[in-house]
């Protein structure tokens, strides 16, 4: 009975930034838990190399290239996931982008445009799209990846920091919103993981260590510990769960 409530067989689920870090180990469990993948990025040739390694595993997959930040290409994705599948039961909302790093005074308006239109617009008009789709059978799952810098913000990180609460904000209105039409909206906020997108961060040995040395758990986490994550509240498993953001940071709040 428990081991069913994780099997994800028959579902379609589309995945941003699938093309490699936490993006990319998601994509790749939620398949090996039964799930058809839609992938969706920028770039297609990293998509292609991760519909790969899926098919590779026995999965399903297709690739759609779009740019979160752009939203006359959202629509596209759920448009393509419903033709290819004939639904979208679950969207993981993990595309993201900080192209600054320095105090707030530093920002100018396009890269505050640029976080924003990325991390919050994009997200917040993707998972409309999907919405209508899944509150149309009744049924859903959408999940946003945020950031601990959204509760508590990070040096260097401040419209990025401001862009994810936002995304945990968003979490909440659409949970209570969708709920009654059976769609449930978590989140996982991360601490540091050792992807690309991080690695400004574990990339410094002295950075590395001074960070590691704040988490009770002693070390960085893998994409493939969010993955994990993300399986469990895709599935039925989670089924009594909405509105919630998931802080995995290895208990670096805790300091």
């Amino acid at each position: 009975m428990y081991r069913e409530m994780f099997d994800l067989s028959g579902r379609v689920a589309v995945v941003t930034g699938g093309s490699r870090g936490i993006g990319e180990a998601i994509a790749m469990a939620l398949s090996e838990f039964g799930a058809k993948i839609v992938l969706s990025s920028r770039k297609i040739e990293g998509l292609e190399q991760v519909k790969a390694r899926i098919e590779g595993a026995g999965g399903e997959a297709i690739c759609i290239p779009a740019h979160v930040g752009k939203m006359e290409t959202l629509q596209a994705v759920v448009d393509g996931a419903v033709e290819k599948f004939g639904t979208v039961d679950i969207l993981v909302n993990n595309a993201a982008t900080n192209p600054i790093f320095g105090p707030v005074e530093q920002s100018d308006e396009s890269a505050w445009d640029k976080i924003l239109d990325v991390n919050l617009k994009g997200i917040f008009f993707l998972s409309k799209a999907a919405g209508q789709v899944m509150m149309a059978k009744g049924k859903g799952t959408i999940i946003n990846i945020s950031t601990e810098a959204a509760l508590r913000p990070a040096p260097g990180l401040g419209v990025y920091s401001i862009s994810k609460a936002g995304v945990d904000s968003a979490t909440r209105v659409l949970a209570l919103e969708w709920g009654g039409r059976g769609v449930r909206v978590n989140g996982i906020a991360p601490g540091l993981v050792q992807t690309k997108f991080s690695q400004a961060l574990w990339g410094n040995e002295d950075i590395k260590n001074a960070a590691e040395s704040k988490i009770p758990l002693g070390h960085m986490a893998q994409p493939e510990d969010m993955a994990c994550l993300a399986v469990f509240l895709a599935s039925d498993a989670s089924s009594f769960l909405t509105g919630q953001t998931i802080l995995a940071d290895g208990g670096a709040m805790l300091r």
